[in-house]
């Protein structure tokens, strides 16, 4: 679950990247009052450490899930 989580909020910082990026246009930061509002750069944290998180993905051993049969 927090793979899943973590993996959102690189999304979210990815496509806000893409936009300052293509547009010159922060999309947190206009959605949450400006870079330097309390919850913007909550946003701008969880996204930081989400990305560090998922650091750990390129060294995990992968499972091997077995398809579940319905009977």
């Amino acid at each position: 679950m927090i793979d899943r989580i973590a993996l959102l909020l690189l999304i979210i910082g990815g496509l806000n990247w893409g936009s300052v990026g293509i547009f010159k246009f922060d999309i947190v930061a206009w959605a949450f009052g400006g870079q330097g509002a309390a919850v913007s750069r909550i946003i701008f944290t969880l996204v930081g450490i989400s990305a560090i998180w998922c650091v750990s993905l390129l060294f995990r051993e992968r499972e091997i899930v077995e398809p579940k049969h319905n009977v």
